[in-house]
């Protein structure tokens, strides 16, 4: 498995002229077939779908309870949600899919290097004694052969001439221990170490660089000094900031458990922080009357509480103190991630001017603005699912050398992301038209949400293979193209949004958010 590069098997009929264009074509009558692949896929992403669907869920109850508050609050709290989630997308994103390609492959060859090395010593071994038996004199070969048919009378050898103590494939012996317990202690996973190590430091950084830049950060998002939303939008960031290192810290884990291939404890885990945030929100908001802080608050203490459980069951099964300092991977990590902080800064760029353009149009149509972003992102991340199993199962069969299962693998996410997004549409679209109402009562916020439903719902299955390209790229280490194709995307993606929002407004940011995401999903077929 490269490092930095993918490695490619071999070409295949599906490519032209050296470009897999028939990639989301290929065996496409499997998509629904639930053989060993599917169901891999499936046991990986529905669990993963639905943690990395529960958080932007919770968010989106946090809107509803502050749309009840007032169209102000609402935009403050927006404005604040979209600095608060740029920072963290800086430094986690790169550090979680780093972590998940690494862990994954170290994973799967701690489980082939121990038979592995017992078959290559069976193997010297064999030919060790081929060459014995060529140095003797041919009685004593022939007395030896005597003594071992004698031996052998009550053992029967296997009709097809095997031996039963072959070797098997990188593959087989992976798959076999696989879904067993490590029983012999807790694992030693270096990249599990760095990645918390790592985590731990970014989070205190972005907690102190928001609490104390919090007011400067907001005058960039276009939050003026002498406008309504600036002290419910300071107060709301300065709180929330505050959970910035369980934030930081609990992905890092998630991305350990990824590359696990288990998807169910950060699930659990996600599950039980944001019931409780969904439970606190009331209570704080309005019985407390601490209005956006207590959202705030309730936020924090629930990602607190996700930390807890995640290191609690980690812990049972890493060792997260490495026996030596040399054995982590600082270097390799920055190495990374220093090229996916680059992709992940265009990425979110995008996504936060658009915020910020909208800001700079008023409150009205910021509140609309991050109602759609709300569901826009929480309905896509469904996807992130997909990507989540396709990373994980391409990085075992990179370390496995098993290209046929990689191309099988990506070919299939990426069918089902498709599959995905078409249902998505519907969904989105249908709720939107008759459900906007439980979002927000002013009408001028309603009449902007029932403009772009369109934009919103049609963009579903886009999402979906953009975000699955994505998860396919980490998948085989490909770090670098996803870098350099995602920043040039962003320059095109940037002067879009200059360019459409000041001559459409509203649905110019929309129309420039649609090209931004129809240029990655390209980026992802052309590689």
């Amino acid at each position: 498995m490269a490092e930095n590069g993918i490695i490619h098997p071999p070409e295949s009929k599906w490519s032209l002229w050296g470009m897999p264009v028939f990639v989301l074509f290929k065996d496409a009558r499997l998509v629904f077939k639930m053989d060993s692949l599917g169901l891999e896929i499936l046991r990986i992403a529905f669990p993963a779908a639905l943690a990395l669907a529960a958080d932007p869920i919770a968010s989106l109850i946090d809107t509803i309870f502050i749309g009840r508050m007032g169209p102000v609050e609402l935009a403050a709290v927006g404005v604040s949600i979209a600095i608060f989630n740029q920072a963290s997308r800086i430094t986690i994103f790169p550090l979680v899919s780093i972590t998940t390609s690494f862990v994954a492959e170290e994973d799967t060859l701690g489980k082939i290097s121990p038979e592995a090395a017992q078959c290559e010593d069976l193997e010297k071994s064999g030919h060790k004694n081929n060459e014995m038996e060529e140095l003797m004199p041919e009685d004593v070969v022939a007395e030896n052969l005597e003594k071992g048919a004698a031996r052998n009378t009550d053992t029967k050898e296997p009709e097809d001439g095997s031996n039963t103590s072959t070797c098997k494939s990188p593959s087989e012996i992976a798959s076999k221990t696989e879904n067993t317990e490590v029983k012999e202690g807790k694992r030693h996973i270096p990249s599990a170490s760095t990645a918390l190590i790592l985590g731990s430091i970014l989070g205190i950084l972005q907690a102190i660089i928001l609490v104390f830049g919090a007011k400067t950060l907001l005058g960039v998002m276009g939050v003026k000094p002498d406008s309504p939303m600036l002290n419910p939008a300071l107060k709301y960031l300065t709180l929330r900031s505050l959970g910035a290192p369980a934030v930081l810290l609990s992905l890092a884990m998630q991305g350990v458990f990824r590359g696990f291939k288990d998807t169910k404890t950060p699930l659990y885990a996600t599950v039980a922080g944001d019931l409780t945030n969904i439970i606190l929100d009331p209570i704080f908001i309005f019985a407390l009357r601490l209005g956006v802080s207590g959202a705030a608050i309730a936020h924090v203490l629930s990602q607190y509480l996700i930390l807890l459980i995640l290191l609690w069951r980690l812990m049972k099964q890493v060792n997260l103190l490495p026996p030596n300092l040399k054995d982590l991977q600082f270097g390799r990590f920055l190495k990374n991630g220093f090229l996916l902080l680059a992709r992940v800064i265009a990425v979110t760029f995008c996504v936060t001017l658009a915020a910020s353009m909208a800001a700079r149009l008023g409150s009205t149509p910021m509140a609309a603005f991050q109602i759609y972003l709300q569901v826009w992102m929480t309905s896509s991340l469904l996807a992130d699912g997909l990507a989540v199993a396709g990373q994980a199962i391409l990085a075992c069969a990179f370390a496995e050398k098993d290209y046929k299962k990689v191309t099988a693998a990506a070919s299939r996410v990426l069918q089902m992301s498709f599959v995905l997004g078409v249902g998505l549409a519907v969904v989105v679209g249908v709720g939107l038209y008759f459900g906007s109402g439980i979002f927000s009562k002013d009408a001028s916020v309603l009449h902007l949400i029932s403009i772009g439903v369109p934009f919103v719902a049609a963009t579903q299955p886009i999402n979906s293979i953009a975000f699955v390209f994505d998860g396919v790229n980490f998948g085989a280490s490909d770090f670098a193209y996803t870098a350099y194709s995602m920043v040039f995307v962003a320059g095109l993606s940037i002067a879009s949004l200059f360019l459409l929002s000041k001559s459409n407004g509203f649905i110019g940011i929309w129309v420039a958010l649609t090209i931004y995401m129809a240029l990655r999903s390209f980026a992802g077929i052309w590689r």
